[in-house]
This record gives C-alpha cells, structure tokens and sequence, in this order.
C-alpha cells in the first residue's frame, strides 16, 4: 500500500509531532493538578524525562502515546502498512528503551506509572489510578 499523501506533506506532518505539551499531555496534567497535585515537568536528569514528577514523593507518570509506544491490545497501535520493517524496529527500540528507563529509576528509588493516551477518555479511572498511586 502506498501512502495517501505526497512525500512532501508526509514530512510536514511528522515534523508537527511533538514530544512535549501535547493535548493528552495537557489533559493529564489539568487533571492530576485539580486533584491538588503538584509536579514538575520533564526532569532531564531522570532516565526517560518523566512527563511529571513529584519529587517529595519520589514518583513519576509517564504518559504513554499508544502508537508511539506499542500500547498492547489497542487499535491506535497499528504498525503503518508502509516500511513496516523501519517501523517494527523504530518502535520495538522505543519500547526496550521505556522499559529501561523504568528499570533505571525504580533502581533509583523512584516509582513508576504509565498512563495510556486511550486512557484519557475515562477521566474518572485515570483520577482513581492518579490518587491510588500517589496517595
């Protein structure tokens, strides 16, 4: 199957990815601070630049996009029927290296969440998860 755009547009569009400050991140970062939360934003000095750190807790969140990050069982976790074999490879390495970073800052001492974009919809599960873990 060949792509719908042109080489071009493709390029513009995966340029618009962003690694920060995006809508689910957004979204969880409203919702975790109306739970009177508060948190820093991409320590750089932690494995992985968590996406929010509570440091007097010792905890961080990572906010998973499920494509990016090859979230099982969900649909926006397709492979791209395109250079499937760059694609397999270039998000298997993302998810070995979440794994690591993990590793690295439970070894550390920090606790570890993830949270999946497609778990945004269910703001109610996600506040449940955010308070049992933090609490």
């Amino acid at each position: 199957m060949t792509d719908t755009v042109s080489k071009a547009r493709r390029s513009e569009i995966m340029a618009a990815v962003r690694g920060k400050d995006t809508r689910p991140e957004i979204a969880l970062r409203k919702l975790t601070h109306s739970m009177g939360y508060r948190y820093r934003l991409h320590r750089k000095d932690l494995p992985g630049t968590p996406d929010l750190v509570f440091p007097s807790r010792r905890k961080v969140v990572f906010l998973h996009g499920c494509f990016w990050h090859r979230h099982a069982g969900c649909s926006a976790a397709r492979i791209p029927k395109s250079r499937t074999d760059f694609w397999l490879a270039k998000l298997e390495a993302n998810r070995v290296r979440d794994g690591q970073s993990e590793a690295d800052l439970r070894q550390q001492g920090w606790d570890v969440l993830v949270v999946w974009e497609c778990e945004l919809r269910d703001h109610v599960a996600v506040r449940s998860r955010l308070a049992d873990f933090l609490g």
